[in-house]
């Protein structure tokens, strides 16, 4: 015979064997430990049945799935109810479009920072950046490419910086 009983801490409703009874166990809805109570003595009203001959048994009353009593409860919470599935973050394009601020692009090559032989690529880099601000910058990306050079005619591969932000 089960004991049924609730979990002190969530009141969750568990049925034991009752072979455990006094023995401690973790609740399996909150994690608590708890005690299984002893089994109450079952009241005196209650008749025990009998079978003869006179009232035959009702195959169906006397099978396992009938003897499965249902205790239901809704559970009821003080707390506001969690959202199960988390909503997926808004992709950069669609952020961008919300805001008031339009996402924009910056590419600063090597080449155009070189001025009468004196290379102030990281100067111009750093002047764009601290205008732009910390908070606007989206991302920095360093890129390498071939260019030709119109004095020599040759191609030479020079580096840049592509900077995305909100302006």
């Amino acid at each position: 015979m089960d004991i049924i009983f609730n979990c002190p801490k969530c009141d969750q409703e568990l049925a034991v064997d009752s072979s455990g009874a006094g023995s401690e166990i973790n609740c399996p809805s909150c994690g608590e430990k708890i005690v299984i109570p002893q089994s109450p003595p079952r009241p005196p009203s209650t008749p025990i049945p009998t079978h003869d001959a006179a009232h035959p048994v009702n195959p169906i009353a006397s099978s396992a799935a009938a003897k499965v009593a249902m205790h239901l409860k809704v559970p009821v919470h003080s707390t506001p109810t969690e959202s199960l599935i988390e909503k997926p973050l808004v992709p950069l394009e669609v952020a961008a479009k919300e805001t008031d601020k339009k996402m924009k692009v910056k590419t600063i090559r090597h080449t155009d920072c070189i001025e009468v032989g004196h290379d102030k690529f990281d100067e111009m880099v750093s002047n764009f950046l601290s205008k732009v601000g910390e908070s606007n910058i989206i991302s920095v990306n360093s890129l390498t490419y071939t260019h030709l050079d119109i004095g020599s005619q040759k191609l030479l591969t020079d580096y840049a910086v592509l900077v995305i932000y909100r302006g």
